[in-house]
């Protein structure tokens, strides 16, 4: 069967360079052996996946024509591969137990995919991908980064995030416009925040809906009042200056005067 014509619409942008991709399976941190490949194409990272003892691995993919070619080339696969839209799976009715993810992600969804494991971070431990440079910095960048942001807040919240390396364009086919980058998340150990989850969303996204204004001019839709805002020393910063722990303080404080 002849290669898989790359879909701009979805995405995609497949790997050629054979050592990167054994260098990105080899990132991933077992056990758990229940893996779940995200869009593997034409099966770069699966070579190699597969060839892992006693990996429980799936795959899923939502372009038809890499489906075909998965199921010719990886037969052994064919009843692992799930040809859906992986933001629309429900990870906790196909998989029992912990999980790991891994990928090249598509770089039109990188973020709605990081969304996605924040939704099931009970179930999903590890996840190990490649996303534009971009996207990398920001998601694996600490308080005081200009790329620190939305999505660093939330997943930091509750995993690990590390910067492995960085892929040059002349390896895809077709090249993307951008430099890549290999990241990994490990799930820490909080199981809740000492705050209300569901206002710390509206809190960090709230924040950096105006990131440049200090929190107590960012924040003034909460009505927090004045006097609140003046006597706490971090609504006089921006939001890119706190980290998790600060968040979960502010939140704090808003939820006391409501």
């Amino acid at each position: 069967m002849r290669r898989v014509k790359p879909k701009k619409y979805l995405g995609q942008h497949f790997l050629n360079d054979q050592h990167i991709a054994a260098k990105i399976v080899e990132a991933l941190p077992l056990p758990p052996n229940q893996v779940l490949e995200v869009g593997p194409g034409m099966g770069v990272l699966t070579q190699y996946l597969s060839k892992i003892e006693n990996i429980d691995l799936s795959l899923v993919e939502v372009d038809a024509e890499s489906i075909a070619y998965l199921n010719q080339h990886f037969p052994e696969l064919r009843d692992k591969t799930i040809s859906a839209d992986f933001l629309k799976l429900n990870l906790s009715e196909l998989f029992s137990g912990q999980l790991s993810i891994i990928g090249n992600f598509p770089y039109n969804i990188s973020s709605q995919i990081f969304f996605k494991v924040l939704e099931n971070r009970d179930q999903v431990k590890y996840v190990t991908g490649m996303v534009q440079r971009e996207v990398g910095r920001r998601i694996t960048s600490g308080p005081g980064s200009r790329d620190y942001g939305i999505l660093s807040v939330l997943m930091q919240a509750w995993y690990h995030p590390e910067y492995l390396f960085t892929v040059d364009e002349h390896v895809f086919s077709p090249p993307p416009k951008v430099k890549s980058a290999v990241i990994r998340f490990t799930r820490n150990d909080v199981e809740a925040l000492d705050c209300d989850e569901k206002l710390f969303l509206r809190v960090v996204k709230t924040a950096f809906n105006q990131r440049r204004k200090t929190l107590r001019n960012s924040l003034k839709s909460f009505d927090i009042g004045d006097q609140v805002a003046a006597n706490s020393e971090l609504f006089q910063k921006r939001p890119e200056q706190l980290g998790v722990e600060e968040f979960v303080k502010l939140t704090n404080i808003i939820e006391r005067s409501m």
